[in-house]
């Protein structure tokens, strides 16, 4: 089967049909619902929610609901995180209960401050626990369950393999695995082969995840890896398209709706700025949105002057930055780099 006709091929997740095989990336604080519905516009097959803390959930905490909320996307799946089964188990049932059709496990992120409460990549350091939290979340709700992991904690421990064959008995319909340790953070270059070894573990679908920024990329780490789909995450920063793009370039084609000239990137960005003020409120949605206006200005506006960036990252008038993006947007010499898109 080439390229295309893998990556173009729908997958079956525990009954849900996913379109394709390219897949948007779970990432914290940035893939809220303006983003999903973007990435899904363009042609990523799945979109994840940001992580959500099942603890802060369970308890009611104020804005953990906007997380979790359905995006009106043929597929809605949440990932939840925690070192809980009971937390786990009622996170769970609250997203299912407000549409989600898969819910992801993660116990992969690496940041201290999820590592340091025993949760995300911590939980590869002890698998019995972290299957005692896969068994409460599959009892706990009828939707597939799916879990996302690193290699392992660091070189000494590649238990990945392991993990995701006591998933798969448990119950699990899908794993990610990003091919790095927990130790390695993001540094160095992800190991798409490991990740044979775990599809050679089990026999539910297995998802590729890590430094995967273009079609070439995407078929190198399917080759070596022998998975089933690609996730796709950092290379999304400042280009929504990317994951559709990657699809939709293997079969000689570009991603849907991108933007093709400054007046229409301009109009992007600023609908993706103001659908963020809608979602979060002026005053929390200025400071959520300010980094993908960064990345956005990074990867289209090389060149801006110091002052505009500046001007366009910290005011808090809506309508200044929409002026200002607009203005700077409008007069940058550089294409738009659609590189991994095309």
């Amino acid at each position: 089967m080439d390229n295309a006709t893998r990556l173009a091929a729908p997958l079956n997740v525990g009954g849900v049909e996913i379109r394709n095989r390219v897949f948007l990336a779970p990432m914290s604080g940035i893939t809220d619902e303006p983003f999903r519905q973007r990435a899904h516009a363009h042609g990523a097959g799945l979109v994840v929610s940001e992580m959500v803390a099942s603890g802060e959930l369970a308890k009611g905490r104020a804005g953990f609901d906007l997380r979790i909320r359905h995006s009106g996307l043929p597929v809605h799946m949440v990932q939840l995180a925690g070192r809980e089964a009971t937390h786990m188990a009622e996170g769970a049932r609250i997203a299912a209960g407000e549409g989600a059709d898969i819910i992801d496990i993660n116990m992969g992120c690496p940041a201290k401050k999820v590592t340091g409460g025993y949760a995300g990549s911590a939980l590869m350091l002890d698998l019995d626990h972290a299957l005692s939290l896969i068994e409460a979340v599959v009892s706990a709700v009828k939707v597939p369950v799916t879990v996302k992991m690193r290699l392992g904690w660091d070189e000494a421990a590649l238990n990945a393999p392991i993990l995701a064959r006591r998933a798969e008995q448990a119950g699990v319909k899908m794993v990610t695995v990003h091919g790095r340790t927990r130790c390695q953070f993001y540094q160095g270059k992800a190991d798409w082969r490991a990740i044979a070894r775990v599809k050679e573990a089990v026999s539910i679908p297995v998802v590729a995840n890590g430094d995967v920024c273009s079609p070439a990329e995407a078929a190198a780490i399917l080759d070596q890896s022998g998975a089933d789909a690609v996730m796709v995450g950092r290379a999304h920063y400042g280009a929504p398209w990317i994951a559709g793009g990657i699809v939709a370039a293997e079969a000689g084609q570009t991603a849907a709706d991108v933007p093709q000239t400054p007046a229409a990137l301009a109009d992007y960005i600023v609908g993706h700025y103001e659908d963020m003020l809608t979602l979060y409120g002026v005053e929390s949605g200025l400071r959520q949105a300010r980094k993908h206006l960064g990345w956005y200005l990074d990867r289209h506006a090389v060149g801006v002057a110091d002052d505009h960036r500046k001007a366009i990252l910290t005011t808090f008038d809506p309508a200044r930055v929409v002026a200002l993006l607009r203005n700077v947007l409008s007069r940058d010499p550089h294409p738009l780099d659609l590189r991994s898109a095309a």
